[in-house]
C-alpha cells in the first residue's frame, strides 16, 4: 500500500510499504482522515525525525474505522468508528517518529487496550472532524496548564487552529470573556463565528488599548500603570513579539501559557516581569486529553467543522502537505480517504 514518507530534507514522497498483518491482541484501523499538522512541515524541512531520519511516515491526527479485530481483543468490532491516542502506540509515536504514519490508508495497534489506544465515536461525526481529536487535544492540555478559573478573561494570541480549538476550551472551563488576537482578518472572522467575545487585529489595532477597554483596569499592585485585568494570555501564534508584548501587558498574578513552536530565541526583561509576578508555563501533547477533548467534539462537531479550511483526498497527500506548509494558503487541511 502506499504511505507518506519524508526521504530527505524538504522531501516527501509515496514510499511502497506492506499493509499490517495484526496479531490475536491487536486492531487493524483503515485511516479515513488525517490531518496536516504544522510539525509534518517541521519534519519535512528537517529531513525527518530520529530515529527514523530521512525515512519518516508522516500522518499523526487520524480518524479510522475498525477494520480488522484479534481474537483477544475486546471492547471494539469491525466497522466501529474510532480516534486514537497517537502518544500510546508500542512501535513509536505514529506519525512522528514511530514506525507507522496515518497518511496511509491501514495502520495496525499493537496489544490493544480500551480507553488507553483508542475511543469509540458515533457515526455520525464526519471524519474530517473526528480528525481534529489530537489537535484539539493539544490545543485543551494548553488551557489547562493555565489553570483558568471560572469567570476568567482571557486573550489567545493566534487564531490557527490551535488557537481557535483553545477557545473552545477555555469556554468548556467556564471563561467569562475570551479575546483572540491575530493580524488575518479571515481568521478572527472565523474566531468570533466559533465563539469568541471580541478579537484584535494587531496589525491595526494596539492590543494593550483595546485589551484595557475589553477587560478593565487591573487593582493596583507593585506595578504602577494601568494594564488589562486578563487573568490568562496563550501563545498560539510563535513569534517572539507574543510573549514580549505580554510580558509588559500583565497583571499582577496573570498566567501565561506557550503552547507555539518558538523557532528562534526569546528575550524577555526578567525586571520587568518580576514586578507582575507573571507566571509562565509551558504545554506539550496532551498527557490525558486525547480523550477528554472528544465528547465536545462529538456534542458540537459542527463547530469544530469551522476549524477545516481544507478537505484533499488522499491521493493527493502530497499537494496537502505542499499546502499546508505554504504561509497563508490555508488554515487546516485535512486528508480524506474513500
Amino acid at each position: 500500500m502506499k504511505s507518506v514518507h519524508v526521504t530527505g530534507p524538504d522531501r516527501v514522497e509515496w514510499v511502497d510499504v506492506e499493509k499490517p498483518v495484526i496479531g490475536d491482541a491487536d486492531v487493524l484501523l483503515r485511516i479515513r482522515a488525517c490531518g496536516i499538522c504544522g510539525s509534518d512541515a517541521m519534519y519535512t524541512h528537517i529531513g525527518g525525525i530520529p530515529p527514523h531520519v530521512g525515512a519518516t511516515p508522516l500522518g499523526h491526527e487520524p480518524a479510522g474505522e475498525v477494520a480488522e479485530v484479534g481474537a483477544r481483543v475486546e471492547g471494539f468490532e469491525i466497522g466501529d468508528h474510532v480516534v486514537v491516542d497517537t502518544m500510546r502506540l508500542n512501535d513509536g509515536l505514529l506519525g512522528s517518529g514511530g514506525a507507522q504514519g496515518a497518511l496511509t490508508p491501514f495502520v495496525v495497534i499493537r496489544n490493544v487496550q480500551p480507553g488507553m489506544h483508542l475511543k469509540k465515536i458515533p457515526a455520525h461525526v464526519p471524519w474530517d472532524v473526528a480528525a481534529l481529536n489530537e489537535p484539539m487535544a493539544v490545543a485543551l492540555h494548553a488551557v489547562n496548564r493555565t489553570a483558568p478559573q471560572p469567570g476568567a478573561k482571557v486573550a489567545i494570541f493566534g487564531a490557527g487552529p490551535i488557537g481557535l480549538g483553545a477557545l473552545l476550551g477555555y469556554r468548556r472551563k467556564g471563561a467569562a470573556h475570551i479575546v483572540v488576537i491575530d493580524v488575518q482578518p479571515e481568521r478572527l472572522e472565523k474566531a468570533l463565528e466559533i465563539g469568541a467575545d471580541a478579537v484584535i487585529n494587531s496589525t491595526t489595532e494596539d492590543v494593550a488599548t483595546r485589551l484595557l477597554e475589553l477587560h478593565g483596569d487591573a487593582p493596583p499592585s507593585f506595578v504602577r500603570e494601568a494594564r488589562p485585568d486578563t487573568d490568562v494570555y496563550l501563545d498560539a501564534a510563535g513569534v517572539a513579539v507574543v510573549p514580549q508584548t505580554v510580558s509588559v501587558l500583565a497583571k499582577s498574578g496573570a498566567t501565561l501559557g506557550i503552547v507555539a513552536v518558538h523557532k528562534q530565541p526569546v528575550e524577555l526583561d526578567f525586571a520587568g516581569i518580576l514586578l507582575s509576578e507573571l507566571t509562565v508555563v509551558w504545554s506539550m501533547g496532551y498527557p490525558t486529553e486525547i480523550f477528554e477533548v472528544t465528547d465536545d467534539i462529538v456534542e458540537n462537531w459542527e463547530r469544530y467543522a469551522k476549524i477545516i479550511s481544507h478537505r484533499i483526498p488522499f491521493e493527493h497527500a502530497l499537494d496537502a502537505l505542499e499546502l499546508a506548509r505554504t504561509p497563508g494558503a490555508a488554515e487546516k487541511v485535512t486528508v480524506v480517504f474513500d
